[in-house]
C-alpha cells in the first residue's frame, strides 16, 4: 500500500499540474488501501475533483467529513464496504459504483438513495424513474405512523427538563423501531433507521416549534433522494423466493426456463466417463464460477470472504493461513498434552460390519455457472443426505442428496444422477447447508405434520429455508451481515439452528415451524462470541442442547449452549479450548491449530484433524469433556485413542465426515482421493505405538472425461457426505464436479 501523499495524488490525478485544487480525475484503485489510509486535510483540498476511481482497495467505509463539492462520479466497486453513512458528506454525487461488496444489503442501497440527494445513476442504472415514487411516499408514511403513536402513547414532561427529554427521546425512539414496520422484510435495517432518524427529528420539532418548517424541509430533501435499488434486489422476500422456485429436474438440466434444448444435458458432449470404468458418468451443464478467494480458503478475515470474481489460487491461501498470528496459539505448548493408554471402545452396532467396496457412478456439474460445459472452476462446498423420517426404515430419503456451490443448490438422486430440485439465488455464493425436520401446521383442526426442510447460507449472510418436497423456497432471514461459513442444526430439536459468520459468531436460532401458508418466525437464542472463523459446528449425539464443538482457524473451541429461565443472557463465552499432541510441534513455519474436520463417530468417539498435519485424531469426547480446564488458558488435552495416517497437504478445508452406522470415516485429499477408515476395533495403546493407523482403502479419482477432450485432473476435495446405511458416497470437488460412489454388495 502506497501512503495517499501531495506527490502521489498529482501523479495519480489529471489534468497533469502541481496544484492539488486544479485536479479532475484521480485514480486511486488497487492500492490496498483502508479507511484510515484516506487523509481527510489532504483529499479536501481536491476542490475540483469531479470523477474518483478507488475500487479494488479494502475500503470499509470512507473517513468522515470529507469535503468535495464538485465530485460527481465515485466508484467503489470491489470493496468491503459496510457503513455507508460515512458518503454523506459527498452530497454533490450524482454517479456511483458500488458492486463486488459482499457486506452491502438491500437496506444499504436504500440508505445510500437518501443520503445522496443527487444521486441519479447507481451500479450503472438510471434510477430516476423508481426515484419520483419513493420520494412521495416512503418517509411520508413512515413520519405519519410516528406521529400517530406519539399521539397514542406519549407525551412531553412537565416541566421540560434536559434529562427528562433525553429519557422520553430513548423511549419514544426505540419504541418506533420496534412497532413502525413498512414496506418488504429485506429492508427492515432501512426503515428501523429512517424510522429512528424521523422520530428524532419530530420529537425536536416539538420542542423547538421555530425550527419545524426547516425540519420538515429537511424531511422533504432525504424523502426526494430515495431511490429504489436495482430490480434485482428490490423485490420483497415473497418475490425473491417466488423467482427461485424452479419446476424439479427430472434429468441432468440446469437450465433456467428459458434455455434452449440444445443445452440439454442429454448431449453426449457432455458426459463424463471414468477411465477406470466402461459406464457413463454423466455430467449436467456447467454453470462458469472462478474458485472463489475466501475465508474458507484460507483468507485472512480482513480480506473481501469467497469473492467468486478474485481468484487467489490455493497455494497462496494456504500461505496466508500460515501467517496467522502468534496470539492464536493460546499459550497452548505449555500444557502437556495427554495420551491415552486405553484401548479404543468397539463400536458396538457396528462390530460385525464388513469393508464396503464402493465404485464411482455419476459424476455431475450441476452448479455451473451460465450452463457453460466448459466450466471447471466453481467450487462446491457442503453436501448432506436427507435424513430418514423416524416413523419409517425406508431408504426412500437415503439417496436424496443436497449439495452447494455457486449460486445454486442441487437436490440429486444419487442412484438415477438426476438433478431432483434446483434453487438459485443470482448474486449469492452458498458455502453450506443443513437439513432438519420441523412441525408444519394444515389448519382446520388438523394435526400438524413433520416435513423436512433445507437450510442454506453463503457470502450475503442470509439464511434461505426451502421445502423441497413442494419445491417452495419459503422464506430467508439475515443472520449476520458478514458470509455464514456453516450451518448445523439440533438433530433432536429440528427448529433450533446454529450459523457461524466470518465476523467471528456462532448464533443460535429458533426458526419454528410452518403453517400452511409458510408464514414463520425466527428467534435469536444464544450469541456465542469466538476467536475466529468457524469452520465446522458438531453437537454431542446424545446431549445436543447442551454442548457445541466449533473447529475455527485458531483451533477447537467448546461452548454450553443450555437453556434456562435463570440465564437469560443471549452471549456466552467459550467453556474451554480443546487441545492436540501435534501442537507441540508447532514453529514458524508450521501451525497446526487450523481444524478444518470434525465429525462425531459414535457417541463419544470423535474425529478431528489440522490440514498441516497428515494425519486425524480420534478422542473421547467424554474423557476429555471431563477434565479441568487450564485456568488461564482455559485448555484441557484431547484424551487421543488413535491416530489415522492421512495425506500430507497444505491445501486447507477439505473436510472429513462419519458414517457411524457404518464405523466408517472418509476424508478427500487434494488430488481427487478419498481416504476411508472402517474402524470396529482398535488395538490397545495404538496411540502410543507411534505409527498412524493406515487407512482401510484409498479410492483413487475416477478420472472422468469428456468426448473429445483429455481426461480431469484429481481436484480437491472440499465436502464428502455418506447415507447412513453407506450404499452412497457423495464427494465434492473445487472444479465444480458432485462424484457419486455407489456400493457394490460382495457375492
Amino acid at each position: 500500500m502506497e501512503k495517499i501523499t501531495e506527490k502521489l495524488l498529482l501523479e495519480k490525478g489529471s489534468p497533469k499540474t502541481n496544484k492539488l485544487e486544479q485536479i479532475k480525475t484521480l485514480n486511486l484503485s488497487r492500492l490496498g488501501l483502508k479507511a484510515q489510509d484516506l487523509p481527510v486535510r489532504l483529499l479536501s483540498s481536491l476542490q475540483s475533483l469531479e470523477r474518483w476511481d478507488l475500487s479494488g482497495n479494502r475500503l470499509q467505509a470512507l473517513p468522515k467529513n470529507l469535503k468535495l463539492p464538485a465530485l460527481r462520479y465515485l466508484d467503489l466497486s470491489d470493496n468491503q464496504m459496510e457503513d455507508v453513512t460515512t458518503l454523506e458528506s459527498l452530497s454533490s454525487l450524482e454517479e456511483l459504483k458500488m458492486e463486488d461488496n459482499l457486506y452491502i444489503t438491500v437496506s444499504d442501497n436504500y440508505k445510500l438513495m437518501v443520503l445522496l440527494p443527487k444521486l441519479r445513476i447507481y451500479n450503472g442504472k438510471d434510477v430516476s424513474a423508481n426515484a419520483h415514487h419513493l420520494r412521495g411516499n416512503y418517509s411520508e408514511v413512515l413520519r405519519t405512523r410516528i406521529i400517530a403513536l406519539w399521539e397514542k402513547s406519549f407525551a412531553l414532561p412537565d416541566p421540560i427538563t434536559a434529562e427528562k427529554l433525553s429519557t422520553l427521546e430513548t423511549n419514544f425512539v426505540n419504541t418506533a423501531r420496534q412497532q413502525i414496520k413498512f414496506g418488504p422484510s429485506s429492508v427492515t435495517d432501512f426503515t428501523k433507521w429512517k424510522v429512528e432518524i424521523i422520530a428524532k427529528e419530530f420529537l425536536r420539532s416539538l420542542t423547538e416549534p421555530k425550527k419545524e418548517p426547516e425540519i420538515s424541509e429537511s424531511i422533504d430533501k432525504k424523502d426526494n433522494c430515495e431511490i429504489s435499488t436495482p430490480t434485482k434486489r428490490k423485490k420483497t422476500t415473497s418475490e425473491l423466493d417466488t423467482n427461485i422456485n424452479l419446476t424439479p429436474r427430472k434429468k441432468l438440466c440446469t437450465d433456467p426456463p428459458a434455455s434452449p434444448v440444445k443445452d440439454s444435458p442429454r448431449k453426449s458432449s457432455l458426459r463424463l466417463k471414468p477411465l477406470t470404468q466402461t459406464s457413463n458418468i454423466r455430467m449436467s451443464p456447467c454453470k462458469t464460477s472462478q474458485p472463489p478467494s475466501t475465508p474458507t480458503r484460507g483468507q485472512k478475515r480482513t480480506e473481501t470472504p469467497r469473492r467468486a470474481s478474485k481468484v487467489l489460487q490455493t497455494k497462496e491461501d494456504g500461505a496466508q493461513i500460515k501467517q496467522k498470528e502468534d496470539v492464536n496459539k493460546k499459550d497452548s505448548k505449555a500444557t502437556k498434552l495427554q495420551r491415552d493408554t486405553d484401548m479404543l471402545p468397539t463400536v458396538t452396532s457396528c462390530s460385525k460390519t464388513q469393508p464396503v467396496c464402493l465404485k464411482p457412478l455419476h459424476v455431475l456439474q450441476c452448479h455451473s455457472k451460465q450452463d457453460n460445459s466448459e466450466d471447471f472452476s466453481t467450487q462446491l462446498w457442503a453436501c448432506a443426505f436427507q435424513p430418514l423420517p423416524d416413523s419409517t426404515g425406508g431408504g426412500g430419503g437415503s439417496r436424496l442428496v443436497a449439495t452447494c456451490g455457486g449460486d445454486s443448490l442441487c437436490v440429486i438422486d444419487c442412484e438415477t444422477g438426476m438433478v431432483m430440485k434446483k434453487y438459485k439465488v443470482h448474486g449469492e455464493e452458498f458455502f453450506s447447508l443443513a437439513w432438519s425436520t420441523v412441525l408444519m401446521s394444515r389448519g382446520g383442526g388438523a394435526s400438524a405434520q413433520h416435513c423436512s426442510i433445507l437450510a442454506a447460507g453463503g457470502k450475503r449472510g442470509l439464511v434461505k429455508l426451502i421445502h423441497p418436497r413442494n419445491n417452495v423456497a419459503y422464506g430467508e432471514f439475515r443472520a449476520s451481515r458478514k458470509s455464514l461459513s456453516v450451518l448445523r442444526f439440533n438433530h433432536q430439536q429440528g427448529n433450533f439452528l446454529f450459523t457461524g459468520s466470518y465476523d467471528n459468531k456462532i448464533v443460535m436460532w429458533d426458526i419454528g415451524g410452518v403453517d400452511s401458508q409458510y408464514n414463520f418466525k425466527v428467534a435469536q437464542l444464544l450469541v456465542l462470541e469466538i476467536s475466529a472463523t468457524p469452520l465446522h459446528i458438531c453437537l454431542p449425539p446424545t446431549s445436543p442442547g447442551a454442548h457445541v464443538l466449533t473447529a475455527c482457524e485458531d483451533g477447537l473451541h467448546c461452548f454450553n449452549t443450555q437453556l434456562s429461565a435463570n440465564n437469560t443472557t443471549k452471549s456466552r463465552s467459550k467453556e474451554m479450548e480443546i487441545t492436540f499432541p501435534i501442537y507441540e510441534k508447532e514453529d514458524k513455519d508450521h501451525d497446526y491449530h487450523t481444524i478444518d474436520g470434525l465429525s462425531f463417530l459414535t457417541d463419544d468417539i470423535v474425529a478431528s484433524k489440522s490440514y498441516m498435519h497428515g494425519s486425524i485424531y480420534l478422542w473421547s469426547w467424554t474423557r476429555t469433556k471431563a477434565q479441568r480446564p487450564d485456568k488461564k488458558s482455559m485448555t484441557v488435552c484431547a484424551v487421543v485413542l488413535a491416530e489415522l495416517q492421512w495425506a500430507n497437504t497444505e491445501i486447507p478445508y477439505l473436510a472429513l465426515n462419519t458414517c457411524p452406522g457404518q464405523a466408517y470415516i472418509v476424508c478427500g485429499d487434494d488430488k481427487g482421493r478419498l481416504w476411508t477408515y472402517h474402524v470396529t476395533n482398535l488395538q490397545k495403546n495404538s496411540f502410543q505405538m507411534g505409527k498412524p493407523i493406515l487407512p482401510t482403502e484409498v479410492l483413487e479419482w475416477p478420472a472422468p472425461v469428456r468426448k473429445g477432450l483429455s481426461q480431469v485432473e484429481g481436484p480437491s476435495i472440499n465436502s464428502v457426505a455418506m447415507d447412513p446405511e453407506l450404499h452412497y458416497l457423495v464427494a465434492l470437488s473445487d472444479k465444480n464436479m458432485v462424484i457419486v460412489w455407489k456400493r457394490e454388495e460382495s457375492s
